[in-house]
């Protein structure tokens, strides 16, 4: 007979390996005997979000994980129901119901779940945002009160967009919508003290411009950027990433992602041409090492 340990144990070890398969490489270790957590993605065009409930748990990234994972997105976390705390650098917010914030997926961050709580996580790319707020500092780690217009109006919005069957168009408009209803909350003007880390979104943004560019390298990007090859290295390190390894993650995630999305047996060796891979023995190498199984057999997995 399994004990309820061993039980909670298995929940505990199947919520945060979903995690990771949907949101990202995350860090997890429950806060009390009473853990629960469920997770469940939902995709529609341009909407990629997840409904996660916690209870007693801890969902944290360090430098690690944020190396080990992919960045190049936003996470707008809506609180849907109980609370949590989130934290992102210095900046450490509770979030009630209705409540929502901005956190980084490419700097580390820390979630509480110390009672019930329910989340809707919705995926912003960099892109997006960047280009919305005309590159003006991002506002990371800052509660926007469900009491205010543009909380109120952007919940409505993004949850009845989940109960609707829309087109990629109408997806990709619910999309733009939000990030523009956002924008007032999550953008301040910079100064100089701010020019890394403008310069660092315009990279990563340029980057996923150009991910499926085989001549995407570090020279490429720094003379993009306006910065020396010095500069841009700093740049990455200062937040716990190589440059190089970063770009291969992030086409490894994005293949990932075709591999899970696609309705057609698309050659394997093609897949990874198409995302800026030159040699096919390599990306099946590289693929195996970040997720632990080849492309072929990740694609069966998800069927």
């Amino acid at each position: 007979m399994i004990s309820t340990t061993a039980r909670r144990r298995d929940g505990f070890d199947q919520w945060i390996h979903q995690i990771n398969q949907i949101c990202g490489t995350f860090n997890a270790q429950t806060l009390g005997a009473e853990f629960s957590g469920q997770i469940r993605e939902y995709q529609s065009g341009a909407l990629k979000l997840s409904f996660v409930d916690a209870c007693q748990a801890r969902l944290y990234r360090t430098p690690l994980e944020v190396a080990a994972g992919e960045g190049g997105k936003y996470f707008a976390v809506f609180q849907l129901d109980g609370t949590a705390g989130m934290a992102q650098g210095d900046d450490r917010v509770l979030l009630s119901a209705g409540d929502i914030t901005l956190i980084d997926a490419s700097r580390p961050s820390d979630f509480t779940y110390s009672e019930s709580s329910r989340q809707l996580s919705l995926i912003l790319p960099y892109p997006l945002v960047e280009r919305t707020l005309r590159f003006n500092q991002v506002k990371c780690g800052h509660r926007i009160a469900a009491t205010s217009p543009i909380a109120m109006l952007s919940h409505h919005l993004i949850l009845d967009a989940t109960r609707q069957k829309l087109s990629a168009q109408e997806s990709d408009a619910t999309l733009d919508a939000i990030v523009s209803l956002l924008r007032p909350v999550i953008s301040q003007a910079g100064d100089e003290t701010d020019l890394h880390e403008r310069l660092f979104r315009k990279a990563l943004v340029f980057i996923d411009e150009h991910i499926r560019s085989q001549e995407l390298c570090s020279e490429w990007l720094a003379s993009e950027v306006g910065v020396s090859m010095r500069g841009l290295y700093r740049m990455f390190a200062k937040r716990g990433l190589v440059v190089a390894r970063y770009i291969k993650s992030r086409r490894l995630d994005l293949c990932a992602e075709s591999l899970r999305q696609s309705k057609t047996e698309q050659k394997l060796s093609a897949l990874g041409y198409s995302w800026g891979f030159s040699n096919s023995s390599h990306f099946c190498t590289a693929f195996k090492s970040r997720f632990g199984i080849s492309p072929g057999e990740y694609r069966k997995r998800h069927v």
